[in-house]
């Protein structure tokens, strides 16, 4: 690893071809002050990266490309997503996405090895194929970065160029729940028992169902991103003690990066590791728990599109949903309100592409519909009836009698 200055990067920009891919860490740890001063020594660009954070380069001439796409590349103006599980995701880099460029964003070194801290993910890979390819690699060291275990931890001559820079990382912070939303959440934790593993995500819906878990005792995580509600969920006693935690990337706040940072207990995988059915259903009880847009009355689930336009991906909720069904006694649960902004969220027909379909249970404020091992026609009946809005209930019996549901 060759420490250089902001100034020399010229020198490893020159060995680029036209129009390189780049590709970097997203969500908290996206290297904004290294993606900005390549973008000012490069005309056209793409930047790969899951869940790019406002700041990213966004400008006319960059291209991002993504199988999740976060608030900085629904800013940007042209966009590739790839509707690619993350299970499989890191096959793209050897298919149609090699890497020009890797960059990374880690911690400084110590006793010759460095850790990338908060976001593993796809980033193994992208550093093999780099390898593969001749291509640079170069990383942020950022003293403020946490140092986490597992597969985050790579030997420092793996790195071509280092850039020091000292920053804080990208939180998000922690939401308001209401009482709509906590209800939602109880709900959920209704599912769960003592000593089950639960994948859990980031948003107000997860957040509630982790704080009414907090009386579970000896609960397991394999997840893949690790948030505040780990966090919470570890110091009220709901963990196994003393076991590891294990996800791809550390999202949420300052004080959830403080907490990560040398945590023993905090062990981050790539996600061909954590996001692969196999594994998943290999664990007893494992309990999935997604958010979602809308689920119609196929059973079928939309979690990534808002219409026609794309707002997120397919991400890890496939993986995780084949994963728990598959699991022993495990369940796939779906928590939504049943309204956005006066519209049903429970809907006939989706529109468009579903991002899956068939989990155990759909949860709303209204309670619990039941799907798994019921026909299509109880499935519908038990969406309209004990998770949909009273006020759109009677419209759902008119559609789902259109669609021979009833």
């Amino acid at each position: 690893m060759r420490l250089i200055s902001i100034d020399e990067l010229d020198r490893a920009v020159s060995t680029l071809p036209e129009a390189p891919r780049i590709v970097s860490p997203g969500g908290g740890a996206s290297p904004l002050e290294l993606l900005g001063a390549l973008d000012a020594r490069l005309e056209r660009w793409s930047l790969f990266c899951v869940n790019a954070p406002e700041g990213v380069p966004a400008r006319d001439g960059v291209t991002h490309e993504t199988v999740f796409l976060g608030p900085g590349s629904r800013a940007a103006g042209q966009v590739r997503y790839f509707p690619v599980p993350l299970s499989t995701a890191a096959l793209l880099f050897a298919t149609s996405c090699p890497p020009d460029m890797v960059v990374l964003h880690t911690t400084t070194p110590r006793n010759h090895v460095v850790s990338m801290g908060v976001e593993v993910q796809l980033l193994v890979s992208a550093v093999e194929y780099a390898k593969r390819r001749g291509v640079p690699i170069i990383a942020q060291i950022n003293p403020r970065m946490p140092f986490t275990r597992g597969d985050a931890v790579l030997a420092d001559d793996v790195i071509d160029y280092a850039v020091e820079v000292d920053a804080p990382l990208i939180p998000v912070p922690p939401v308001d729940l209401d009482e709509e939303v906590m209800s939602i959440g109880e709900l959920v934790a209704s599912r769960v028992a003592d000593g089950s593993t639960i994948q859990i995500g980031i948003g107000k819906i997860p957040d509630a169902a982790a704080h009414s878990l907090h009386a579970r005792r000896n609960l397991r995580i394999w997840t893949g991103m690790i948030t505040d509600a780990a966090m919470h969920l570890d110091r009220a006693g709901a963990l196994v003690a003393r076991r590891q935690m294990t996800g791809s990337a550390v999202l949420g706040s300052e004080e959830l990066y403080a907490w990560a940072d040398d945590n023993p207990r905090v062990r981050l995988l790539r996600c061909e590791k954590t996001n692969n059915p196999a594994s998943i259903s290999a664990l007893p009880a494992f309990v999935s728990i997604h958010s979602a847009l809308q689920v119609d009355l196929f059973g079928q689930v939309n979690a990534s599109r808002f219409g026609d336009r794309i707002y997120s991906g397919t991400a890890g909720s496939t993986d995780f949903q084949a994963g728990a069904m598959h699991s022993s006694g495990g369940q796939s649960l779906v928590a939504l309100r049943s309204r956005h902004r006066e519209t049903s969220t429970i809907i006939g027909q989706l529109a468009g592409p579903a991002t899956y379909s068939q989990p155990t249970a759909v949860i709303t404020e209204n309670g619990v519909a039941e799907l798994l091992y019921h026909h299509e026609a109880e499935q519908a009946e038990r969406l309209i009836e004990r998770a949909a809005h009273p006020d759109a209930r009677e419209e759902l019996r008119a559609q789902a009698r259109r669609h021979g549901l009833l």
